[in-house]
């Protein structure tokens, strides 16, 4: 999967604004994915996951991530993603790992694969461990969830949000409940506050849903979703909505600033989306891999790689894996 521009014009988009190239912060937060296996299929899936994926990170990968988190003093969080993160045969390792070394936690979680089988313990498992949960629900009603996600998987998450409130999750007891809202189609996410309120109401209302925040990811012009906008007509009408609402404001709170990106196959990245694209970090020209490093702490200071879909994270408000940047 290629990129929709060229490299070069977001860093000149940079230099216009008096900016500068984009260069790293101290590692605060290591991004594991540990794979693209997922039970459901979603239509603007950047990670292009699903149940046929094969791709898997192995034990001898997760025991070196945990090894290279207790040598990286700076990093604080580790945030679990996939496909459905959970369905990897070393997820808990990699939990009760960083939560023994008193790091924060945050699953990146579909609800869904709670009622997979084998599952039916994870709102406890994530509860005992105080797991932050990031979870997808691109919407408050049924048919537009189901148009991303699949027939059924708005009802599914209604069930497990209200399994999760059940242990504690998102109703005041300290347990984390974050949802996250993914545009169904080639425009901008809404105001994030905004959203947010009207997400409370609705689910409160129709369900007796509570959850913490609601956070606003933009679309990504990459694989699924670069796929959908190329038989729809619509890429260089989405590239331009981005580069047009392209806010200089939203580059210092970027997540590659402070945040590391590991693959399952043990390769490091600058971010999520970058390791889509297969744009690894690189020194002396060779991808940078986990066991190259003693520290993640060597990596301060270092150019970040960008591309045409660094616009998608910088547009109006901004986007990244911790919602709105404005």
């Amino acid at each position: 999967m290629t990129e929709p521009s060229t490299t070069a014009d977001f860093e000149s988009v940079l230099e216009r604004h008096g900016l500068g190239a984009l260069n790293r912060r101290m590692p605060r937060t290591l991004q594991v994915n540990v794979g693209k296996l997922c039970n459901q299929s979603c239509h603007h899936c950047h990670v292009d996951a699903g149940p046929k994926r094969t791709e898997r990170m192995q034990q001898s990968t997760a025991e070196r991530v945990v090894a290279l988190l207790a040598a990286s003093k700076t990093i604080d969080t580790v945030d679990i993603t996939g496909g459905a993160p959970e369905l990897n045969e070393n997820f808990r390792y990699l939990v009760t790992s960083a939560r023994a070394m008193g790091m924060r936690v945050i699953v990146r979680c579909n609800l869904t694969v709670i009622f997979i089988e084998g599952m039916a313990d994870l709102p406890a498992f994530y509860r005992d461990n105080q797991v932050e949960l990031v979870c997808s629900l691109p919407c408050y009603t049924e048919s537009n969830v189901d148009k991303q996600r699949g027939r059924g998987v708005f009802n599914g998450s209604i069930e497990a949000l209200k399994l999760l409130n059940r242990v504690g999750y998102g109703v005041g007891s300290g347990l984390t409940l974050n949802l996250v809202y993914n545009p169904v189609g080639a425009f901008l996410p809404p105001r994030q506050a905004e959203l947010e309120a009207k997400y409370k109401e609705e689910l409160g209302l129709q369900f007796g849903i509570r959850f913490d925040h609601l956070l606003t990811i933009a679309n990504m012009p990459i694989n699924r979703f670069s796929d959908q906008l190329r038989r729809e007509g619509k890429s260089a009408e989405y590239m331009g909505l981005l580069v047009n609402h392209f806010n200089p404001a939203t580059v210092d709170g970027l997540m590659c600033r402070d945040l590391v990106s590991v693959g399952w196959e043990g390769t490091l990245y600058d971010c999520d989306f970058n390791q889509m694209l297969e744009m690894p970090i690189e020194r002396n020209g060779a991808p940078l891999r986990i066991e190259d490093l003693e520290s993640l702490q060597t990596l301060n200071g270092w150019r970040i790689a960008t591309g045409a879909h660094c616009f998608g994270c910088t547009a109006g408000a901004g986007s990244g894996c911790s919602g709105a940047l404005q």
